[in-house]
């Protein structure tokens, strides 16, 4: 119960070396290429599920937004795999560290920002002043949507990074109040075990539905500027 809280987040070494990128590398291995004719059951569920996600979340865009269908499907897939593997006892969760959501986020948030800039310049512009604003209100309103616009990577991130860390400290808080009940009161324990339990399957859903959100928003920031 002494230990750290925060110590699980620390970044991995091994002989002194960091194996952060080895871990990150590591969710592309639970998604091999098919070289079969007919797959088995569980590259079918995950091909079904990679176009019922595609089809869905691409279906607002136009041509040039859906050129980046590949980049979309590959975040998701990444995001969600590495969510998932953190849950495993003694394994690190690359997502809990911000720098690395904001990795992901700047470039994203960059890419759909130049893109609205080279192709809809004029609408572009219009959004850092609504029409009909007031003239007195137009280089505050211009100042607030500038901000609004650069907050938006580091909203991706922090999100990221807040949902999947609280689900973290939660488990492990109440994974130790189950260890220290079970010599005080064993029914306090066993009823702290199945809240365990389901707070567990709760982050499963969480790990899954953070992948789709972090996606989906950059798939919105696309799509507002193609």
């Amino acid at each position: 119960m002494n230990e750290n809280l925060f110590a699980s987040f620390a970044a991995p070494t091994m002989m002194g070396l960091p194996i952060v990128i080895l871990i990150v590398l590591f969710p592309s291995i639970l998604f091999p290429s098919p070289d079969r004719l007919i797959n088995n059951r569980l590259a079918s569920i995950q091909q079904w599920l990679i176009q019922l996600t595609s089809k869905q979340m691409l279906s607002i865009h136009n041509h040039k937004g859906q050129t980046w269908a590949l980049m979309l499907m590959s975040l998701i897939l990444f995001i969600g795999s590495t969510n998932l593997l953190g849950l495993l006892p003694h394994s690190f969760t690359p997502t809990t560290q911000l720098s690395m959501n904001l990795g992901m986020a700047i470039p994203l948030w960059a890419g759909t920002v130049i893109t609205g800039f080279r192709y809809k310049t004029k609408t572009s512009l219009a959004h850092f002043l609504p029409q009909g604003t007031p003239l007195p209100l137009i280089p505050m309103l211009v100042i607030i949507e500038t901000i609004s616009l650069f907050i938006q990577p580091m909203a991706l991130a922090v999100r990221l990074t807040a949902n999947i860390t609280a689900g973290h400290l939660l488990i492990h808080l109440i994974g130790g109040a189950t260890l220290a009940l079970m010599d005080i009161n064993t029914t306090t324990a066993f009823i702290t075990f199945i809240i365990l339990i389901l707070l567990t399957i709760l982050e499963f859903a969480v790990a899954l539905i953070q992948a789709y959100v972090f996606t989906l928003l950059v798939s919105l920031y696309l799509h507002d500027n193609t």
